[in-house]
């Protein structure tokens, strides 16, 4: 669920961008009913998640939080991520991160018709309160946890 880092991590590739954002959300071999270059972004996706899932610093993360939070730990770690993403953005990025967030959102309702329902269910909430840019607040991520939940 670091979906910003995700979509940074994309570049400037829309379809790659797409299919890595969608990552969460294509289960088993449904990535092979979109299109190759989304397909790539769905495994690119699945690598970021798999490098991330076992590093140590990650882990540690999760182990703080999993007696209280237990299953959601790896949630919450991935939003507190992108939390220090969004928080230090200037130092990763050259576009502002309200215009970056924006870009994303058009991009996305361009490609609408690409996209699983679900998907673009959780697109018009994380749109309208644009969580992306105020993952940068804790007030931002109180409200993207409580969205996601």
């Amino acid at each position: 669920m670091n979906f910003l880092a995700h979509i940074y991590l994309s570049g400037e590739d829309t379809p790659l961008m797409i299919g890595n954002f969608i990552g969460d959300f294509v289960k088993g071999n449904e990535y092979k009913n979109f299109p190759a270059d989304i397909q790539n972004g769905v495994l690119l996706h699945r690598e970021i998640d798999s490098y991330t899932d076992s590093h140590e610093i990650v882990l540690e993360s999760k182990k703080r939080l999993r007696e209280k939070y237990r299953h959601y730990s790896g949630v919450i770690t991935d939003i507190f991520y992108d939390h220090f993403l969004a928080s230090n953005w200037s130092q990763y990025h050259d576009i502002e991160l309200e215009n970056f967030t924006h870009q994303f959102y058009d991009t996305m309702a361009e490609n609408r018709q690409d996209l699983p329902d679900r998907v673009n269910y959780v697109l018009h909430h994380m749109k309208r309160d644009n969580w992306l840019y105020h993952y940068r607040t804790i007030e931002g991520i109180g409200k993207a946890l409580y969205g996601i939940s």
